[in-house]
């Protein structure tokens, strides 16, 4: 079973390369098929893979049949074969740390990513060297949107500022209530819920938010 396996992954980093780089060669599909039907793996794409030539099929619906049959097996390429995942979750970081200041902490924050967790995921780590993963790592697919990356991060480093101190932040002025990173309008931004709901600032403009509410 375990050489089974060591086989189905190494397959499936070689379609997903070939896929990326636009080179995919048909006989990685056809052997990655063939390995997870021999493990009863008989999805759609699986079967229509095994049942026709490659040589006799064109290379965009193969790449097509190649993405549905890593969608089957639910692989996903991490960050390590999706660099620019951490890429996103870093210009995340940059926009997300802009608010660390309205909790009193200063400097610059970094991704950390957990090698140890299973599955890998991505922390922080504060200037001061303390780490923010509380509620487990953000994981690599949640880092393929900005926007999600974003309220990942928010929702990240809230739990674990919370966990640390027993104190929520942030918190709605108007409403003395908590909010929460949450997406709106397609912008990642810190809702509060009272009054039927409101933003209270965009992740990363807390302070400007908070100093317009603060009496003159």
């Amino acid at each position: 079973m375990a050489e089974y396996e060591a086989d189905i992954e190494q397959l499936t980093r070689r379609v997903h390369l070939g896929l990326r780089a636009g080179d995919l060669d048909p006989q990685d599909v056809v052997a990655l098929a063939c390995t997870l039907l021999e493990r009863s793996h008989d999805s759609d794409a699986v079967l229509e893979v095994v049942e026709q030539n490659p040589a006799g099929v064109p290379a965009a619906e193969m790449a097509a049949l190649a993405r549905r049959v890593l969608d089957d097996v639910g692989f996903d390429p991490g960050f390590d074969l999706a660099p620019e995942r951490l890429e996103t979750l870093r210009a995340a970081l940059r926009i997300a740390a802009r608010d660390l200041s309205t909790r009193g902490i200063e400097g610059e924050p970094e991704i950390e990513v957990l090698e140890d967790c299973f599955p890998v995921g991505a922390g922080v780590r504060l200037a001061d060297g303390e780490r923010l993963n509380c509620g487990g790592p953000v994981p690599p697919n949640r880092c393929d949107d900005p926007v999600t990356a974003l309220i990942s991060l928010a929702i990240l480093i809230q739990e674990s500022l919370l966990e640390r101190t027993w104190r929520v932040w942030p918190v709605c002025p108007r409403h003395d209530l908590g909010v929460h990173g949450a997406e709106r309008d397609g912008a990642a931004v810190w809702w509060c819920s009272g009054d039927g709901g409101h933003m209270l600032a965009p992740v990363g403009g807390l302070a400007r938010a908070l100093d317009r509410c603060r009496p003159r």
